[in-house]
């Protein structure tokens, strides 16, 4: 575990933690913390998305990909923050259409992937896009925007590509190109600690088999846009069934899990990497 990265997420946590105190909730969510389950609920491959008029920059990218993959640099990076290395700040170009530009869209909210601290970038993607952009001979701009639209400014022409924690749907290949796989990822319930209804699970099917039970006055908390809502709300297209329960959407993963200590949810379903992450920074501060 990084301190930066735990610094990051701490610091957003206690934003929202300073409001709920406003509110009455803070001496509730002081005496539970966040437990996320050791099980993963889903399998997904993360991508980078590219601009689909843009075949050049796609072959070019798989290229690094590949060339990262082989020569140990992408797990360099892993290790700086899934193990003991030291994440390495990427600073972000001002846009200017006069210069040769890599332009990448993100949220970052999303440690270990992508996150801020004061003006600089850190997180696996950021460290590969400044890798990237170095390797194609550009400058690097980053955008930072909510999540939801990351794959819309690809679409639309303004980012060249978006390195986001994206996971590959056919539904998205519709819109943008996919490089080559570089990570597998998973979703994860998180849940109170003091909650004991999954004491005796063993496995995902386990897990499921208990959500399958609940009602819409049961409250589900995942972040907009992404593999979470879908598996929540039901997707043909993502293979996902859905559940009865009421699902609420964030712009980040900190606020859904804060709320869940809060009181307001009663689970909250999001990528295993973050899940730990962020239930980590929460509890520090119980």
């Amino acid at each position: 575990m990084k301190k930066k990265i735990v610094a990051t997420v701490m610091a957003a946590v206690l934003a929202v933690g300073a409001l709920a105190g406003c509110e009455g909730g803070s001496k509730e969510s002081a005496k539970v913390t966040a437990k996320v389950l050791e099980y993963d609920l889903t399998e997904e491959e993360y991508a980078f998305a590219i601009d689909q008029n843009q075949p050049e920059l796609l072959e070019s990218v798989n290229t690094y990909i590949a060339q990262i993959k082989s020569d140990g640099t992408f797990d360099a990076i892993c290790e700086k923050y899934f193990g003991n290395g030291t994440p390495t700040p990427v600073v972000s170009a001002q846009e200017d259409s006069s210069k040769d530009q890599l332009l990448v869209a993100t949220n970052a909210a999303f440690a270990p992937f992508e996150y801020m601290e004061g003006d600089n970038y850190y997180g696996v993607d950021m460290e590969i896009a400044k890798g990237l952009a170095d390797y194609l001979g550009k400058e690097l701009v980053i955008q930072n925007m909510d999540f939801d639209a990351v794959l819309l400014s690809v679409n639309q022409g303004k980012s060249d590509m978006s390195m986001s924690g994206l996971t590959v749907t056919d539904e998205r290949k519709e819109i943008v190109n996919f490089t080559t796989s570089y990570y597998t990822a998973s979703q994860r319930l998180i849940i109170r600690s003091d909650n004991t209804e999954f004491d005796g699970v063993s496995s995902a099917a386990d897990i499921e088999a208990i959500l399958k039970g609940k009602d819409s006055s049961v409250k589900v908390g995942v972040q907009n846009g992404t593999t979470g809502q879908f598996y929540c709300e039901g997707d043909a297209d993502w293979g996902f069934e859905g559940f009865a329960m009421t699902t609420t959407g964030y712009k980040n993963g900190s606020l859904a899990v804060q709320d869940l200590l809060n009181g307001n949810l009663n689970y909250v379903i999001i990528d295993a990497a973050p899940a730990k992450f962020i239930a980590e920074s929460i509890n520090n501060l119980q």
